[in-house]
């Protein structure tokens, strides 16, 4: 029995410490004082046979959706995983995007899926091109997952490329399952979410790449109501329901967002300009424009990226995800939602390195 894996997630919980982390993807993390009303929400008392009743309700308020259709989850990778456990037999085929985030297939893969690739091409835009899904599907295809934005490209699905996913989805008879853990970091109106538009769709999501809250654990999928009582009974095996303080402290969030979005705003928006002009003046990094809190630029060259990534580590303790665990070895993942005196710093060595003589294109 092969065992599963998730590579990504085993290098960055293990990986070195640097002194400037590009790599870790979560927004600057709120301190209790970013959240008016948290230290008076730690309660131990209040769950619910299925969680935290007034945090089903504030999701399904702030989504616009019926609580039935929502069920929570321990983050967006929990999320993840019981959508996959509520849907996915031994057996049954799950169809992923390519690069991809590899938590994403392997919940699939421990729970006997078996998982099948379409591709989404840097020289497209990392488009999802709707002839390249539908020559993926077989009788066997079950679900389909893709990340919006894509991660780890952060690029935006447009409205044809959903609206085309969904008459696919409806014709097939497929679920597709939309990890939209970045969709809130997009600047502008707020973007509905996919489940919304469809009864074949699932949306999972967090309070953690947006508004800096990771150590909530506060992650929901957004459902028909039968898939969502799916996921609830597939929580029931797994973790029952998440830690009732937590959940306290996760409605005060919800109740707090419009300033909690406010604080990302800012954030992101400085954050993102430096990023932009430092994309700009590197003529050795090619790269597509990204709408999220992660870019995905590659060596123009074509050369593999990882000798970079060593050299940006070793010499200025910055560090970025390598391309290869996203099966795109020239390129590197940056994130650019932390503290924006070190996205600047971490840029600045990234400069410097980059600067060296280009290492030459593998044989």
């Amino acid at each position: 029995m092969t065992r599963a894996r998730a590579e990504y997630m085993e290098w960055a919980k293990h990986r070195p410490a640097p002194e400037i982390d590009l790599a870790g993807s979560n927004l600057l993390a709120c301190l209790l004082e970013d959240l008016p009303g948290a230290r008076e929400a730690v309660d131990l008392s209040g769950a619910g046979p299925d969680g935290y009743a007034p945090l089903v309700e504030v999701i399904s308020n702030r989504y616009g959706v019926a609580p039935e259709c929502v069920a929570t989850a321990g983050g967006c990778s929990g999320a993840n995983f019981l959508s996959c456990a509520a849907l996915v037999d031994s057996g049954d085929e799950v169809l992923v995007e390519s690069p991809n985030y590899d938590p994403l297939p392997a919940a699939a893969r421990m729970l006997g899926g078996q998982v099948t690739t379409f591709p989404r091409r840097f020289e497209q835009g990392y488009r999802i091109e709707p002839e390249e899904v539908a020559s993926a599907l077989t009788s066997r295809t079950r679900m389909i997952i893709v990340s919006n934005p894509h991660n780890p490209s952060g690029v935006l699905a447009s409205e044809e490329e959903i609206a085309a996913l969904q008459r696919l989805a409806e014709l097939a008879g497929v679920h597709v399952l939309f990890d939209e853990v970045y969709l809130e970091t997009v600047a502008g109106p707020a973007i509905v979410p996919a489940a919304t538009r469809s009864p074949w769709f699932i949306s999972t999501n967090s309070l953690t790449k947006a508004y800096g809250l990771s150590p909530l654990r506060c992650g929901w999928v957004l459902a028909s109501p039968e898939v969502a009582e799916r996921v609830r009974r597939a929580r029931d095996i797994v973790d029952v329901a998440g830690p009732t303080p937590a959940d306290r402290i996760a409605v005060v969030a919800f109740q707090h967002i419009d300033h909690l979005r406010e604080r990302a705003r800012l954030l992101i928006e400085a954050n993102s300009r430096l990023l932009t002009a430092f994309l700009a003046s590197q003529s050795r990094l090619e790269s597509v424009p990204s709408r999220a809190t992660i870019a995905f630029p590659r060596l123009s060259d074509g050369a593999d990226a990882s000798r970079l990534v060593k050299r940006l580590f070793d010499n200025y303790s910055v560090a970025v995800v390598p391309g290869s665990f996203f099966d795109s070895p020239a390129h590197f993942r940056i994130s650019f939602g932390g503290a924006t005196e070190h996205v600047a710093k971490g840029l600045e060595a990234m400069g410097r390195c980059l600067e060296r003589r280009p290492s030459r294109r593998p044989s």
